[in-house]
């Protein structure tokens, strides 16, 4: 449960610095990625790269 409390301040925390900093972020997920994972930094980036099953 602590880590489900973290994961909105870290995910608040990424916006804030793409923001300011006009960054761009890359989320490449590999098999097998957990649902916590997918949930919280999988879908924030601009491009998302995933391999297939």
């Amino acid at each position: 449960s602590f880590s489900l409390m973290q994961m909105g301040k870290i995910a608040s925390a990424l916006n804030i610095y793409q923001r300011k900093k006009k960054l761009f972020y890359i989320s490449i997920l590999t098999s097998p990625t957990t649902g916590g994972v997918t949930a919280s930094f999988g879908m924030l980036p601009n491009i998302i790269i995933a391999e297939p099953k």
